[in-house]
């Protein structure tokens, strides 16, 4: 189980690795082409988008996954194929009907997140863009009906590819319409903003096809499973099979909403708490960027690694709490937990340490975003460790508690967000997303914990020595920086890129040597890793 569980979450955290990377690195010419100023407007258009298609879609893949996972394990394959079938128009109504909502409430949307006067972004600016990226939401939800079926049979390839192919069409679509729109066109940035948004809806197009060619290939491999199983129509009712997937769809739905709903509530909040403390619409427009859009893409990265482990996770909990078999339930907990630890927190204290040169390479120089981004990047570990916690609590049937949990920490974070905008400025909204996420984590451990009685004193140990060799690491990382200061003055991309390379280099190998030697890295990934490094004297 071990090696399926890693190597399924690989195939998913690879893939959306690069998808996320691309996603970060075409941000530096799209920033370049329309600026500063500009490329708020985008954030305003993704963060309703994000919301309206999590409620639509986000949980499908993983509730598909789950309910084609169980009754897989219990032979029944007829009934996964019988939600597939009877699910497709239901997908691309519910897709059509998204589209709908977003376009028509697109200008009411855009009058509760700006006003007019002293901004150069409009009303009616946020309305298009905002109305240019709802067309995606029509295919969206078929796609990820696709994948959940995939998923259900340890097919993580399918989601993987697709999704990576996806934000290759679209990022072509970005740059190429930006760049015709300013410099072929001499259209505005506005325009330009508007076709790159739209551009998510032909990357969905594409991701559709890559799908559907996997389908035609593995289709066979369905079929002698169904065949072979001696059942091959199935005896649960399409009432009975609705029911099911919707109590999991539900609480995903409302997880996968959660990172955009915070967005939301700093959208709405923002410019409305800075203006109190006597800063320009302008102003707080550039800081809501900085904090929703440029740094947000590198704060997600390490997040992915979190992503791939809960879409992974889900099945096989399922499959083990399905045979009753608690034994295999806690083992992957406190493998999921200790590998998403070791691989997270490096990476997200590397990027605030290393925040003034990441700034500088992807955007610009900038005192105040390389702030804002150092700041924000440790929250990254919170991203991370929440979809897992939730992963865990749906596949032990707990979707009451999943829902329950995000709600105490949305109204956390609406509580605190003004104030601590007010006393803090960017800071605070950071704060008071940190403080939301902490108490939805914290309550999905509580419930982890009493539901299945589930303590590690092993986790525990294991846990502390991952921070303690974090911190020696984070430290060494920091003297090398500091060398550069001395040695030279950072002032180019490429000077911040080598900074970056060599802190980063340096950094990786001390903490791959030090947990190598402690035998952790070993432990966390299994006699594979263990047989190769024997070779090298570990």
């Amino acid at each position: 189980m071990a090696s399926n569980l890693l190597k399924g979450t690989m195939i998913l955290t690879i893939g959306l690795l690069l998808s996320r990377i691309l996603g970060v690195l075409y941000i530096i010419p799209f920033y370049q082409l329309v600026g500063e100023d500009y490329i708020g407007l985008y954030q305003y258009a993704y963060v309703p988008y994000s919301i309206v298609l999590a409620i639509a879609v986000s949980g499908i893949p993983i509730a598909v996954s789950k309910f084609v996972s169980k009754y897989n394990t219990l032979g029944d394959y007829a009934t996964g194929r019988k939600l597939v079938k009877s699910s497709m128009l239901l997908m691309i109504v519910t897709g059509v009907l998204g589209f709908l909502v977003l376009y028509f409430l697109a200008e009411p949307i855009a009058r509760l997140v700006i006003k007019d006067e002293d901004t150069l972004i409009t009303v009616q600016d946020v309305a298009t863009v905002i109305k240019y990226v709802s067309f995606a939401v029509i295919v969206v939800p078929v796609m990820s009906l696709i994948r959940g079926f995939f998923q259900g049979y340890q097919h993580m390839t399918p989601t993987a590819i697709s999704q990576l192919i996806e934000q290759i069409v679209r990022i072509l679509f970005v740059l190429s319409g930006a760049f015709l729109v300013l410099k072929v066109f001499n259209g505005t940035e506005k325009t330009a903003v508007s076709f790159a948004v739209f551009a998510a809806f032909l990357g969905a197009i594409a991701s559709l096809f890559v799908l559907y060619r996997y389908w035609k290939k593995i289709k066979p491999e369905f079929n002698d499973l169904l065949e072979s199983s001696g059942n091959r129509t199935s005896n649960v009712s399409l009432k009975n099979i609705y029911k099911e997937i919707l109590v999991y769809t539900v609480p995903f739905a409302l997880v996968g909403v959660i990172n955009p709903l915070f967005q939301f509530v700093d959208m709405i909040t923002f410019n409305r708490a800075m203006a109190m403390i006597g800063i320009s619409g302008r102003e707080s427009g550039i800081y809501l960027g900085m904090l929703n859009l440029t740094t947000h893409k590198l704060v997600m990265i390490p997040v992915m690694l979190a992503t791939g482990f809960s879409m992974a996770l889900v099945p096989y909990i399922t499959s083990y709490y399905a045979k009753q078999d608690f034994t295999q339930v806690r083992k992957s907990l406190d493998q999921s937990i200790q590998i998403l630890l070791f691989l997270t927190v490096p990476a997200a204290m590397g990027i605030a340490v290393l925040a003034d040169e990441f700034y500088l390479v992807f955007y610009e120089a900038s005192k105040t975003g390389a702030t804002v981004l150092a700041h924000y990047a440790p929250v990254a570990i919170l991203f991370a460790l929440y979809p897992v916690t939730t992963s865990i609590l749906q596949g032990i049937d707990r979707q009451k508690l999943i829902i329950l949990n995000l709600l105490l920490g949305i109204l956390t974070k609406l509580v605190l967000n003004m104030p601590f905008i007010k006393l803090f400025e960017t800071d605070g909204a950071i704060m008071a997303t940190a403080c939301g996420y902490v108490v939805a984590i914290v309550l999905n451990l509580f419930a982890i914990k009493k539901t299945l009685h589930y303590k590690s004193n092993m986790v525990v140990r294991r846990v502390m020595l991952i921070l303690i060799v974090n911190v020696i690491m984070l430290a060494l990382v920091f003297i090398v920086k500091l060398g550069f200061g001395q040695l030279m003055t950072i002032d180019t991309k490429l000077e911040g890129l080598l900074v970056i390379i060599v802190c980063a280099g340096i950094g990786a190998a001390f903490y791959g040597f030090v947990t190598l030697r402690l035998g952790l890295a070993q432990k966390l990934f299994g006699e594979r890793l263990t047989r190769f490094t024997k070779k090298f004297g570990f």
